[in-house]
């Protein structure tokens, strides 16, 4: 029987490649794609594959995800919602973007049968953190949790890597100053590897298709699912 996936987050980096994969998979004959109202969204990249037949867009309201809850749903919904600090404008705005949307999406999509919920958090993620993201990260990750689904997912990736249509000067900066000495995390340390927003789009779709038996998968696990062994 033919599935369909709703995405959260699917004009982000990870969300985009995430549509592709799905639009390209054979299990799925419809996608839901929920994306911020202009307004709201800022989002970072086009959706390429929008035109694909499988694809219905919703536009959604992220301080009022009650009015589209008759939407949410299918077997699999994927939570890519994220953003940063600084472009969110404070703690708190940050805090309705990586906490508030993804519990309230989480408890709707769990009310109207959603079997399966797969969500973006971060490498850390600690509701214990004394780091304000990560412990926003981990709050999340626990209010996910609550709900009751058949399965969830929780994916940590260290830094994602890809073409963002936003440019981010921390990030780029970090990116070139970090990749010299990526092949020097090895072991325990091998979880800290940047790891391409493309790559996890096809470790969520695997996880979604195929039964885990795990919740948590760190950057490196997200490389074994995957396919892969390193970027």
């Amino acid at each position: 029987m033919k599935r369909t996936a709703v995405v959260f987050g699917a004009t982000g980096l990870t969300g985009s490649n995430l549509t592709e994969e799905l639009a390209r998979s054979e299990a799925y004959d419809k996608i839901l794609i929920f994306t911020r109202i202009k307004s709201n969204a800022g989002a970072e990249t086009t959706v390429q594959s929008a035109s694909s037949s499988k694809i219905r867009e919703i536009e959604f309201d992220i301080t009022n995800i009650e009015a589209v809850k008759d939407e949410i749903k299918g077997e699999d919904l994927f939570c890519c919602l994220g953003t940063t600090i600084k472009k969110a404008g404070s703690q708190e705005a940050f805090k309705k973007v990586d906490l508030e949307a993804p519990a309230k999406i989480a408890s709707i999509a769990a009310a109207n049968g959603v079997k399966q919920f797969i969500v973006i958090s971060s490498i850390g993620a600690d509701p214990g953190s004394r780091n304000f993201y990560l412990r926003t990260k981990g709050q999340m990750e626990q209010a996910v949790q609550k709900e009751h689904f058949q399965a969830v997912a929780i994916l940590r990736p260290s830094m994602i890597t890809g073409k963002r249509k936003e440019f981010r000067l921390a990030e780029e900066a970090g990116k070139i100053m970090f990749k010299p000495l990526e092949k020097l995390l090895v072991g325990r340390l091998r979880k800290y590897r940047s790891i391409k927003a493309k790559t996890i789009a096809e470790a969520m779709v695997k996880i979604a298709l195929t039964p885990q038996d795990k919740i948590v998968f760190e950057s490196h696990e997200i490389h074994i699912l995957a396919g892969l062994t390193g970027n």
